[in-house]
């Protein structure tokens, strides 16, 4: 069974036992977090389609640990102008792993 589900404004396919990368969620490592904005659930080659949400049905996950992604370099440069400027980012994440999906 899977589920596509909605993770603070970005769409995840989830399956049980599965890790993912979502951005940061408030909450300890460890602790257990719900998903209720399932947008669509899927067995075999049987598919349930919210409208816009699937009622009823929810994901339930355990936070493993916060962490940041890898580093993004923003390099900045107009020409002929002396102007350089360089910058990096790393962006917050917190890995989940799926633990349940009820229809």
């Amino acid at each position: 069974m899977y589920a596509v589900v909605n993770i603070a404004g970005q769409q995840f396919r989830v399956a049980k036992n599965e890790k993912i990368v979502a951005p940061r969620l408030s909450g300890e490592e460890g602790s257990q977090v719900e998903f209720d904005q399932v947008l669509m659930l899927g067995e075999g080659k049987s598919v349930k389609i919210g409208q816009p949400y699937v009622a009823g049905a929810k994901v339930t996950a355990k936070i493993v640990k916060h962490d940041k992604a890898d580093t993004v370099i923003v390099y900045k440069k107009k020409r002929r102008k002396g102007y350089e400027k360089k910058n990096g980012h790393r962006q917050a994440q917190t890995r989940v792993q799926i633990e349940d999906i009820i229809a």
